[in-house]
């Protein structure tokens, strides 16, 4: 029986397979308990899989998983997941933001009966102050949205029990978000503070598109309440519609007034605006509800590479 499984994702991440190694090694080497690292190429067109076989030559605790294609950094980790055999599982990103060296400190809040201990940012070094500013936005948006509170100032960072991951692989959610996933699972969870770093090297996998369309996912995955303000939007134009009739009806029958086409005009953007808003936000369930009613798997794997059968 795996102890302990660490599941990395990996997407063009050459530049800091080095140092990542390192570290690795480092906080594993005193462990008591058995252990395999599992990293998951996600379609890199680097050395990245190249780097990681050879690591698997050298190291039987090295699991190496190729996927056809780039899936994206929550379904990779969906897949390093579900290849997990240890009885706790650290959720770990390759470009060494979130520190390894946690590792015990984590291990040992678990002993204490916890089944998630969730890294949670203090402060976020290497970072702008728009990244700053709109990820305080996020978390506390999807806060005021979510059914379920979900931790803010958090990642996908975060120690699992095997029960907890047992929960979250039942899920099958087209559109992941996993962080958000795990805290509707419940159970005893725990934060441990901790300082993110600067990226270690390399280019980081979540430009401003990328992250519109993670928050897009997170809010319609884990809330229906941008439809009842859809609704409400929706039946706040009618009103005001029904009270611009009356208000043209009375200028025509009383003040002879000849309407300008400002007012036109202006009516017009306001129902056209609302009608689009109501209409897009409609579209970004129903796309999600047709993606998912077709069933496709998650991801596809290429290859698997391990040096020994445990």
């Amino acid at each position: 029986m795996i102890g302990l499984s660490i599941v990395i994702p990996c997407h063009n991440e050459e530049e800091v397979f080095a140092e990542l190694r390192r570290r690795l090694e480092s906080v594993t080497l005193d462990l008591a308990e058995s252990f395999e690292i599992i990293l998951v190429d996600d379609g890199s067109t680097d050395h990245t899989w190249n780097l990681m076989q050879e690591l698997g030559k050298q190291d039987s605790h090295y699991v190496c998983i190729k996927l056809t294609r780039n899936f994206g950094h929550q379904r990779a980790l969906t897949a390093g997941l579900d290849f997990a055999r240890g009885q706790r599982i650290l959720i770990l990103d390759a470009d060494l933001q979130d520190p390894p060296e946690l590792l015990p400190e984590m291990l040992t809040l678990m002993d204490q009966g916890y089944h998630v201990v969730y890294g949670q940012r203090i402060d976020r070094q290497g970072e702008g102050h728009f990244k700053r500013w709109t990820a305080s936005l996020f978390y506390r948006l999807i806060n005021r949205l979510a059914e379920r509170p979900i931790p803010v100032d958090t990642g996908d960072f975060r120690l699992l029990s095997r029960k907890a991951l047992d929960a979250l692989k039942s899920m099958p959610e087209y559109h992941r978000f996993v962080r958000g996933m795990v805290s509707w699972v419940g159970l005893a969870q725990v934060a441990i503070p901790y300082t993110r770093q600067p990226r270690v090297a390399g280019q980081s996998k979540y430009p401003l598109p990328r992250m519109i369309g993670f928050a897009l996912d997170a809010i319609t995955g884990f809330s229906i309440k941008p439809l009842t303000i859809a609704s409400w939007l929706g039946a706040a134009s009618a009103s005001f519609g029904v009270l611009l009739i009356a208000y043209s009806l009375y200028s025509w029958l009383f003040l002879n007034a000849v309407h300008g086409w400002t007012s036109i005009i202006a009516a017009l953007a306001v129902f056209n605006s609302i009608q689009l808003l109501v209409l897009g936000v409609l579209g970004e369930y129903l796309g999600r509800l047709y993606e998912q009613s077709k069933n496709r798997p998650l991801y596809l794997v290429d290859e698997v590479f391990r040096s020994h059968e445990a």
